[in-house]
């Protein structure tokens, strides 16, 4: 018990120190600044090629977004979870060894090319979240928490980090053990990772881009609109549209769907007026609802 009770000691300290160090002596691979970066470019796009030329720029719900992406990225980790997932993966561990396992690393890729670990890595952990993201609208207590997501009604790339703090529970939960399978935990997947928070910027973005035929591989904002549809078609009564960074895993799975342009539609989900407007009362919403 001790052994835990350190390292939640040690976890809360280790990221504070982490997230001072990384504001007051940014580097290249500062998070804090590549975010803040993204997020600028992406919101001037906005203001320079905007799709919805009627919609504000501060759009409805603009300020409560902008302060979910340092909740969900920055503050949850300082509160707890950062924490829990250290205590779960020394759990974990201790499980294993109980039956004389080291480790579960089935596939070595450490020899292989950075630039292939990564592409490896990306695609594994995008083809999980790809069948999380269903269960999340198919799986009822599941779906509580992502109406939350999903109470965005005007489109913007900050729209991404809506999402209760329960999603990222259950997202990296899921991408633990396979990705722990192959060896996962390289520095420069820092890079993949930026790249994947750059193209959720996009795809909620206020712009009219679908990148040709690339966009039957990577996710788009004319395509990703329409997962945030309020009218669901009879073929798609779940939703449609689920890949988070490509879109090639919804056509393989015949779960694409762009009918028409979706640039004026209407989005959120049938009595989404409930979700209050509140950071606050979105956070204990799915639990109310639950109870």
């Amino acid at each position: 018990m001790d052994k835990y009770i350190k390292i939640i000691a040690d976890s809360f300290s280790g990221y504070y120190n982490y997230l001072i160090n990384e504001i007051i002596h940014p580097g290249w691979n500062s998070y804090f600044y590549w975010l803040l970066g993204v997020s600028l470019f992406v919101f001037l796009l906005e203001i320079i090629l905007p799709w919805r030329e009627k919609q504000p720029i501060l759009r409805k719900g603009f300020w409560l977004d902008t302060f979910y992406i340092f909740f969900n990225f920055f503050l949850f980790s300082l509160i707890g979870y950062n924490a829990l997932s250290n205590v779960g993966v020394e759990l974990f561990n201790d499980v294993l060894g109980v039956f004389g396992i080291k480790n579960i690393v089935a596939v070595h890729i450490d020899d292989m090319p950075i630039w292939s670990q990564l592409l490896v890595m990306f695609i594994i952990a995008d083809f999980i979240q790809w069948n999380v993201h269903r269960m999340l609208h198919r799986v009822p207590w599941m779906w509580e928490f992502h109406k939350i997501h999903h109470s965005v009604k005007e489109m913007g790339f900050a729209a991404q980090f809506r999402f209760h703090f329960m999603e990222t529970i259950i997202y990296k939960s899921a991408q633990y053990i396979p990705l722990a399978m192959i060896g996962f935990g390289i520095q420069e997947f820092f890079i993949v990772h930026m790249f994947s928070v750059a193209i959720g910027h996009l795809n909620h973005a206020n712009l009219n881009w679908n990148y040709g035929w690339a966009g039957y591989i990577l996710n788009n904002p004319r395509m990703h609109i329409w997962h945030h549809s309020k009218e669901l078609p009879e073929q798609h009564p779940y939703g449609m549209n689920f890949g988070l960074s490509l879109s090639v895993w919804d056509y393989i799975f015949k779960t694409a769907y762009i009918p028409k342009s979706g640039r004026d539609i209407s989005l959120g989900f049938d009595h989404d007026e409930e979700v209050p407007r509140s950071f606050w009362g979105q956070l204990l919403y799915p639990f109310k609802k639950k109870a």
